[in-house]
């Protein structure tokens, strides 16, 4: 029976290779996310290592906020004093202390006035020592002034500058420009430290600039003496300096600075394997679908081996096995592709953020997932096959075969229950935090209960699809073909159905956002220009104070308001807090209204907060918290009114008292209000020439506020698509094997019709006829299902500020000729295949 299984692979080897191209795919795809993080990863750690390969003993100030309760990404780092180091100096074993101001916030800007940007990796200022952390020169020299800087060769080659230049640095402290004294990297040739953009001052302009306290340091790298071991020193500064300090050896920095990194890539690689595993899951149904066809094509051969002894066990084993070899086949050659896709996204990233690659390697995650998914799909869809192979009769071989039409009552009923089952997993998934798996779980329930359900929907859709394409008698016969056979064009159309589905829904959610977006803008905003820049990294672009005084005084200005943007500890919470400089102002603007309280001008240690975060923290109008700022002792403020969240302010707002414990007291965004009769175009040149030497940050009014929103929802739409089109792919891919096959099934039936006069031509238009209205069906059930979806989401999010629903007709208009145009693309080879059919070998064809 295994030779007999073996014999009929080889004699099927278009269908072998197109059955495997389903798992290639799928497998490429999770294999390539391992690889590309392992690789990632590794990069990351090697880069470190190198980087702190000259640091002995790291000593940091515990933070005072704690970034990630806070809202940021990354802690908020606490300063050290002279003190300290005198203290770190005393410790037994130590060498030598070298004292560094470093924060981020330096923002250089380029030989072509714009400001020199990154995505993710930091821009980081601090001060020049000279061999600390394997610095080291590489053109020019050190800053020998206050008013010269070096930059790292990353950052000088991104700006377009060279040694000698005038280069202007904005920073938390102010705009100031420098001389450009020389360029450094690390040792072992590094430019820089996977991205990070550095700029280095002399200590005393570092202190100035970068924290706003002279005297103040972020860390100590700290020298061990020789003969010390440097866990030695750090367990004596630890012991002598108590909690107050993190104090770590320079390769536990590494590891720990690494950690992060890693458990980004860990966020990204769960990410891409989610998109690996829908892309699996379509794959399943082209699995399921080549073997339905290929049993239903083999009944009579299956008959014949029946009837010479073979058992129904036998029968089962028998397409198993040629689905396990159909799995591992495609599970190694999709390893092999996911080796080479995660090697070019590796060499991607390196070449945006100026990463050194580590070696590409397979790492045993990749294989061990490559396998188990690979196989375990091929032989689950092979499965139900291969009990539909193992109830063919034997009796079955000594007759004409026609595989009958079953009845579909039982797959009506079973499809109805199973997507009744995913709706109410979705439910509990979208009823609160936490949910995620049965919300996923809730989806894959639905995709397979409509699929179930598409014969039934799809028998009429499918007649009325048809009917656009019959004026010709090949679109007629097209028709009837894509119809003939309900359950094989709906699980065809299914896969389909998924990708379509999910961009659907995202469409439908992001576009929904977008209008609630709008419409709450019209209703809760009214300011007619807004000040403020785009943020790429943790850092806020800012302007100065003083501005805020020059645009209140230009004519036409009603009011305005300015915001700093800061993190901090309220009580026992972290929250991100706001300094707000005219509260009533503010108010006006964005419709705030006290419950308690008066909205009126805050004193310096005077805060409102809004009902919910009030309820949260337990806080009631009069009452004192107790407010930690990043630098600075605790600050106590007054409760001076509670007011009603909306979609555009909520939180604590602060008095002035806050500005000073701020590392950047500069507000990052105002709002302004324009006189009756004014000019909005007058005022807004007025104020753009005050910020004329801030490339960062520019004047917008409401209306373009707003597209800019717009336009991150369509990038991340964009993104989403793009991930999503592998899936689409192999929907596409089962199209074309649905249809080969299909014409591999009925070759005795076209050679009648070229025989009657059914000419070349006609017989490609008819198979591209089957092809458009499968895709037409499957596209219009993606739509329909991904509205729904779409639609249980936004209703979720009712509680977040989603609260109008919104379908994107345009894009549904787009995804809608895209199906059909899909449908043309599947059928070229097909519709070749079958207008090359030899007529007299066709009639003769069993």
């Amino acid at each position: 029976m295994l030779r007999a299984t073996l014999k009929s692979l080889l004699a099927r080897k278009l269908r072998l290779a197109l059955s495997a191209m389903a798992v290639i795919l799928g497998v490429m795809f999770v294999a390539g996310s391992f690889v590309l993080t392992d690789t990632l990863g590794r990069s990351f750690e090697s880069m470190f290592d190198s980087a702190y390969a000259h640091t002995d003993v790291v000593v940091q100030p515990k933070p005072k906020v704690d970034g990630q309760i806070a809202g940021g990404d990354s802690p908020v780092p606490g300063l050290l004093t002279a003190d300290d180091k005198k203290a770190v100096e005393a410790v037994t074993g130590v060498a030598a202390v070298h004292p560094i101001a470093e924060a981020e916030g330096a923002r250089v800007i380029g030989s072509d006035g714009k400001v020199v940007t990154t995505v993710g990796p930091p821009r980081l200022g601090s001060n020049w020592l000279d061999g600390v952390g394997g610095a080291e020169i590489r053109d020019g020299h050190a800053p020998q002034n206050d008013n010269q800087v070096v930059l790292n060769v990353e950052q000088a080659t991104k700006a377009g500058l060279k040694v000698g230049d005038q280069v202007t640095v904005l920073t938390p402290g102010g705009k100031r420009t420098f001389e450009l004294a020389g360029t450094f990297g690390y040792a072992g040739g590094l430019d820089g430290r996977g991205g990070v953009l550095e700029v280095r001052f002399t200590e005393k302009v570092a202190q100035e600039l970068m924290l706003g306290q002279p005297g103040a340091y972020t860390s100590f790298d700290v020298d061990a003496a020789p003969g010390q071991s440097v866990e030695a020193v750090r367990d004596a500064i630890a012991a002598k300096t108590g909690g107050a300090y993190e104090v770590k050896t320079g390769a536990e920095l590494a590891k720990s600075i690494a950690d992060q990194f890693k458990s980004v890539l860990d966020g990204l690689n769960k990410v891409l394997l989610g998109f690996g595993g829908v892309a699996l899951f379509v794959g399943t149904f082209l699995i399921l679908n080549i073997f339905s066809i290929t049993v239903a094509q083999r009944t009579k051969e299956l008959a014949l081996t029946r009837a010479l002894g073979a058992s129904r066990r036998q029968m089962i084993g028998s397409v198993l096995a040629e689905a396990l070899v159909v799995g591992l086949a495609g599970s190694v050659l999709g390893l092999l592709a996911g080796l080479g896709v995660g090697w070019v996204l590796a060499m991607l990233a390196a070449n945006v953020s100026g990463l050194v690659l580590a070696p590409i390697a397979l790492p045993a995650s990749a294989v061990i997932a490559a396998f188990s998914v690979g196989i375990v799909i091929t032989v689950l869809a092979a499965l139900l096959p291969a009990l539909r192979a193992s109830r063919v009769p034997p009796i079955a071989a000594l007759q004409e075969v026609a595989t009958p039409d079953r009845p579909l009552t039982k797959l009506t009923v079973g499809g109805g229950l199973v997507t009744a089952v995913g709706v109410a997993l979705m439910g509990y998934g979208l009823t609160g935090n936490g949910h995620l798996w049965p919300m996923l779980g809730g989806v894959m329930f639905a995709f397979i209960g409509v699929a179930l359900l598409s014969p039934m929907v799809g028998k009429p859709l499918v007649a009325a699809l048809g009917r656009l394409f019959s004026w010709s008698v090949a679109g007629k016969l097209g028709r009837l073909n894509s119809g003939r056979n309900p359950r094989r064009t709906a699980i065809t159309a299914a896969a389909l159905m998924i990708g379509i589905a999910l961009i659907t829904a995202a469409s439908t959610v992001l576009t929904s956002g977008d209008q609630s977006l709008r419409g709450a803008a019209a209703r809760e905003v009214h300011a007619d220009l807004l000040v403020s820049g785009q943020e790429s990294t943790d850092v806020v672009p800012t302007f100065a104070r003083s501005t805020m005084d020059d645009i209140r005084k230009i004519p036409g200005v009603a009011s305005a308001a300015s915001e700093v943007y800061e993190r901090a500890l309220v009580g026992k919470q972290g929250h991100g807090v706001e300094i707000v400089d005219d509260l009533p102002a503010l108010a006006t603007q964005f419709s705030l209204k006290a419950v308690g309280g008066s909205l009126s001008a805050l004193g310096p240690t005077d805060a409102v907060v809004d009902t919910e975060t009030a309820v949260e923290d337990g806080v009631r109008l009069g009452d004192t918290v107790r407010v930690v700022l990043p630098k600075g002792d605790p600050v106590e403020f007054r409760i001076a009114a509670i007011y009603t969240q909306n979609d555009f302010m909520g939180g604590y707002m602060l008095g002035s008292a806050a500005l000073e414990h701020s590392y950047n007291p500069d507000p990052a965004i105002a709002t302004i209000t324009l006189a009756d009769g004014a000019s909005e175009q007058a005022v807004r040149d007025r104020i753009t020439a005050l910020l004329a030497g801030n490339p960062e940050v520019t004047v917008m009014n409401k209306a373009e506020y707003l597209d800019q929103a717009s336009g991150q929802i369509g990038t991340l739409l964009t993104m989403v698509t793009i991930l999503l089109a592998l899936a689409i792919l192999i929907a596409v891919l089962g199209v074309i094997i649905t249809l080969w096959l299909s014409v591999l099934e009925r070759t005795r039936e076209l050679g009648l019709l070229r025989a009657i006069g059914l000419g070349r031509a006609a017989t490609m238009r008819m198979i591209t006829v089957e092809a458009v209205v499968i895709t037409l069906f499957g596209t219009l059930l993606g739509l329909a299902t991904g509205v729904g979806m779409g639609a249980a989401v936004v209703r979720s999010l009712k509680g977040e500020g989603i609260t109008d629903f919104a379908v994107p007709w345009s894009q549904l208009t787009a995804y809608l000729v895209a199906g059909a145009l899909v449908g043309v693309f599947a059928a070229v080879l097909p519709s070749i295949k079958a207008a090359r059919t030899d007529v007299l070998k066709a009639i003769a064809y069993e």
